[in-house]
């Protein structure tokens, strides 16, 4: 059955203040995943070519690229264990789709820290951003307010800010050259610059963030109509259904 839908005109002026709630659909049905084997797949093609991001950063075939490598590999690995084991834990069964998030946790808790920190701790910066990502991503759920679809804060937000620190406490200089020792080897003024350096980003972020996300309100609207949240953007706006039954 065909429905009519508002124009672009008036998504802009029903769009909703930009603090509301989440999706309609996702408030009254809950969120389930459409294809977890291709989530799966995503995130394990992800993996792959967060090598070259961390081990490629080192722009040579070294010591210092291996060691990056090992540290991406492990901390994914142990991030995605310890965010199953929250999941099973709260759930009574361990999640397949809880593995590909949480090694995507890990992969960006380890990325400031991968030419910097040793294997044994990049694993324990995986097993921690496993399960700080996997509490923010419950907390950000209950709350209601934001609508974050693919975890993104909870994940690459948190994840990056646990890394960042994570630099300051583990760095290891003789495993880099042009690093410094962090915390555990004594050296604490390295942590204070990470905790500098994460708060001026946080700043930074939430201001531009805030202006841009106001001019997108003023201009286009940050919300669809509720007839539109609920068909879908793809049928409401386009005109056509990215899935047939």
């Amino acid at each position: 059955m065909e429905r009519s839908f508002t124009s672009h005109r008036a998504l802009r002026r029903w769009s909703l203040p930009l603090w509301s709630a989440g999706r309609v659909s996702v408030e009254n049905e809950g969120f389930t995943p459409h294809d977890i084997p291709m989530t799966l797949i995503g995130a394990g093609l992800l993996w792959f070519g967060w090598y070259g991001f961390n081990a490629g950063s080192a722009l040579a075939a070294d010591g210092l690229a291996a060691n990056a490598f090992i540290a991406t590999t492990l901390a994914a690995a142990a991030a995605g264990l310890s965010w199953v084991g929250m999941a099973w834990m709260r759930s009574g069964k361990p999640s397949v789709l809880g593995t590909g998030v949480g090694a995507v946790a890990g992969l960006v808790a380890i990325t400031p820290a991968a030419g910097f920190v040793s294997a044994m701790w990049s694993i324990v910066i995986g097993l921690v951003a496993g399960v700080i990502c996997f509490l923010a991503a419950e907390f950000l759920r209950s709350a209601r307010q934001v609508d974050d679809a693919l975890d993104v804060f909870a994940v690459h937000g948190v994840g990056g800010i646990w890394g960042a620190l994570a630099t300051g406490i583990f760095a290891d200089a003789a495993l880099n050259g042009i690093g410094s020792d962090g915390l555990i080897h004594g050296n604490a003024d390295q942590l204070l610059k990470q905790v500098v350096a994460v708060g001026a980003t946080i700043l930074y972020v939430a201001v531009v963030s805030f202006i841009l996300l106001k001019l997108v309100d003023a201009l286009f609207g940050l919300r669809a109509p509720e007839d539109a949240e609920v068909a879908g953007l793809d049928l409401s706006l386009h005109g056509e259904s990215a899935y047939q039954m």
